[in-house]
């Protein structure tokens, strides 16, 4: 197995009896415990209409965290473009690096914009596929439809409530050269009319594609020659599509001359495999709201999610999601994420984790640091 980095994404979760306020404390705390524990990356996810998440501004999350933290990169994963402009992104992330030079990893995703669905049938991947799991037994789960989502009243709202009146979301990939051509200092507009951004222009800003499948994010990532961040906690279908597309769309640029591929994956850590599943017992009620476009719970203490009524459409919308989380011991999911790296080829994995109780949350990322750490690996990105 080639070396890999291990770094973090908080979706900054809201336990259940908790505030918004204690669950930005606690991300805080968690960055800072990560950064103690040889993290290399720690990312902070948008969203929106969420009553169990605060993430809701990543740059504001960012500025907090870099003034409690001195070493770890930072980073969001990811911006959501759809209801951005190229220039308020790059503004924003100029301010960080004006005072923390650096020290940021710019995550951009097409999130909040036009809805795009899905491709109608997978993408072929090289790595075959047989019974669910590639050649060394990694789970790759049939596919899941989001379609039921494109058409939610509350998607439908968080859109036009993201939104400014009659505003569409520009192009992707125009705005990702958009966003290049700012930071470059090379803007100019049909027109011939420059733009400089300051502070931004020329930010020490590390940037990255993140995506959930092999089509227009992987395409723009790859033609780009951008990094690219895939999800398999998410979409964990199409994790495989996702990294070989990128790759086939590598081009050698000013920030690569190879591909590089970081993979994220849902994971708990405890003593033993008993206590770990105990404290992931909330995770399918939450990915219930999630799915169900009622938008994400409080994260529930483990009796409070054994109280919920099961039925079989509730199982069928988290079961892919279920079936790909790491739960265990440190050397289990160690194994488990030994095994996904070696799978799809990152250079990189990004670990997330939600429990109940903040200290169990630290002492997951704890225990899989020093396990890591004892298998010889560094948590240095290459």
């Amino acid at each position: 197995m080639s070396d890999v980095a291990l770094g973090v994404l908080d979706l900054v979760p809201i336990p259940s009896g908790s505030t918004a306020a204690d669950a930005l404390r606690n991300s805080i705390d968690l960055a800072q415990q990560a950064e103690r524990f040889g993290y290399a990356r720690y990312w902070f996810a948008e969203h929106h209409l969420n009553p169990g998440v605060a993430g809701t501004s990543p740059a504001v999350v960012l500025a907090l965290t870099a003034s409690a933290t001195s070493t770890i990169r930072l980073g969001s994963g990811a911006v959501q473009l759809g209801h951005r402009t190229a220039l308020s992104t790059v503004e924003e992330f100029g301010l960080l690096d004006a005072l923390h030079p650096g020290r940021f990893d710019l995550g951009l995703g097409r999130s909040g914009g036009r809805p795009s669905g899905q491709p109608a049938a997978p993408l072929p991947t090289a790595t075959p596929v047989v019974d669910g799991r590639t050649p060394n037994g990694l789970l790759i789960p049939p596919r899941f439809s989001f379609e039921h989502l494109l058409g939610s009243p509350r998607i439908a709202l968080q859109r036009r409530l993201l939104l400014l009146p009659g505003a569409q979301s520009q192009d992707y990939a125009e705005q990702i050269d958009d966003i290049l051509a700012l930071l470059a200092g090379t803007y100019r507009s049909p027109e011939g009319v420059e733009a400089h951004v300051v502070p931004g222009e020329g930010a020490d800003v590390e940037l990255w594609i993140l995506g959930s499948s092999g089509g227009q994010s992987a395409e723009v990532a790859g033609a780009r020659g951008l990094r690219f961040a895939a999800n398999y906690h998410v979409s964990p279908a199409t994790v495989l599509e996702a990294v070989e597309g990128y790759r086939s769309f590598f081009q050698p640029s000013e920030f690569l001359d190879k591909p590089h591929v970081s993979v994220s994956a849902d994971v708990v850590v405890a003593e033993d495999e008993a206590t770990a599943r105990e404290l992931a017992t909330g995770y399918g009620p939450w990915v219930r709201s999630i799915r169900t476009a009622e938008g994400a719970i409080k994260f529930p203490a483990p009796q409070e999610a054994r109280a919920h009524t099961w039925t079989e459409a509730d199982r069928a919308l988290v079961q892919d999601r279920l079936d790909t989380q790491f739960v265990g011991s440190p050397g289990q999911v160690a194994d488990q994420l030994e095994q996904l790296q070696e799978a799809t080829g990152a250079d990189e994995l990004l670990i997330t984790t939600i429990t109940h109780d903040h200290t169990d949350r630290v002492r997951s990322y704890e225990l899989l640091a020093k396990q890591w750490r004892r298998r010889g690996h560094s948590f240095q990105s290459s």
